[in-house]
């Protein structure tokens, strides 16, 4: 312990050191010391919370027909009288490992006024895709627009031997119009639910109906889901649709639509094998090797 006498001057070097000591322990330098070395925590934003999607609200006068029978189906689907159509499919899901999947047990179309939901399960046993439903499928002046629709339309073929032309993928069509907003690998898909939250602020009901048994009778939860996810996709695309329509060039539709024959993927109206591409698509910068790869 240093002592120091009240009339005892210290030499020069002596004060600057102890000065320098006492001012740096002093309350106001440790407060700013601290603050400096404590930055503002600033509150979380709260998640989001959006409505759920519903085909009723959106489009009160549309009409939702649930069919078990080809003569049935032949019969609706001659009433669609629309050249744009939402497509998408369901099946059973299967939870052992290795099995191989089971066929697609339902096809749904929605248009503007009315939705299909044909349960072609139903009628395997009668060996009767609905006919009318095969050539629907296959015109190529029909467009049907879904999200992970390759392998849908694959699968349909794989399982019933229908081919399905005009076939518009969303997650591709987004990714052409609104580039600034999606980066990564442009066949990266996004999915409906998400592109639905960005472009209608709404968000579809999922849950364990997604992963129910879509072989057996459909009930009123089953019917209202599958009603749910080809109706906005007709939604969807009528937006996308519009705002590439805005863009100048148009964008090219080989970037983001295709037809499917025999189980293989081909460029609309031609003979060329076709994949998932545009030319001027941005993926943004390449991911940080320390961040993991999350688009």
């Amino acid at each position: 312990m240093l002592v120091i006498a009240e009339d005892y001057e210290l030499p020069p070097e002596y004060r600057r050191t102890m000065s320098a000591t006492l001012g740096s322990s002093s309350p106001a330098a440790a407060e700013s010391s601290e603050s400096q070395s404590s930055p503002e925590i600033q509150p979380q934003q709260p998640t989001r919370v959006y409505d759920i999607y519903s085909w009723k609200a959106k489009s009160p006068s549309t009409r939702l027909v649930y069919i078990q029978n080809a003569a049935a189906a032949d019969q609706a689907i001659s009433q669609l009288n629309s050249k744009i159509l939402g497509f998408d499919l369901e099946w059973k899901p299967n939870f052992v490992k290795g099995r191989a999947e089971n066929p697609v047990a339902l096809v749904q179309l929605a248009s503007e006024h009315l939705i299909l939901l044909i349960h072609v399960s139903y009628m395997r046993k009668a060996a009767a895709f609905p006919e009318k439903l095969r050539e629907l499928l296959a015109d190529e002046t029909i467009l049907k627009a879904g999200v992970g629709i390759q392998k849908d339309c694959k699968k349909l073929y794989h399982d019933h031997g229908v081919d399905t032309r005009n076939c518009v993928d969303l997650s591709l069509l987004a990714r052409t119009v609104d580039n600034a907003r999606w980066k990564g690998k442009y066949s990266s898909p996004i999915g409906l639910a998400r592109l639905c939250e960005t472009y209608e602020e709404l968000t579809l009901q999922k849950g364990r109906v997604q992963t129910s048994n879509w072989e057996q009778a459909l009930d009123l939860r089953q019917q209202e889901y599958a009603a749910n996810d080809c109706h906005v996709g007709l939604t969807l695309y009528t937006r996308l649709a519009a705002m590439a329509a805005a863009m100048s060039p148009v964008p090219d539709r080989a970037w983001y639509s295709f037809d499917t024959i025999s189980g293989f993927l081909y460029e609309p109206s031609s003979g060329e094998l076709w994949q998932p591409y545009n030319p001027y698509y941005d993926p943004g910068p390449p991911p940080s090797s320390a961040a993991p790869l999350c688009w």
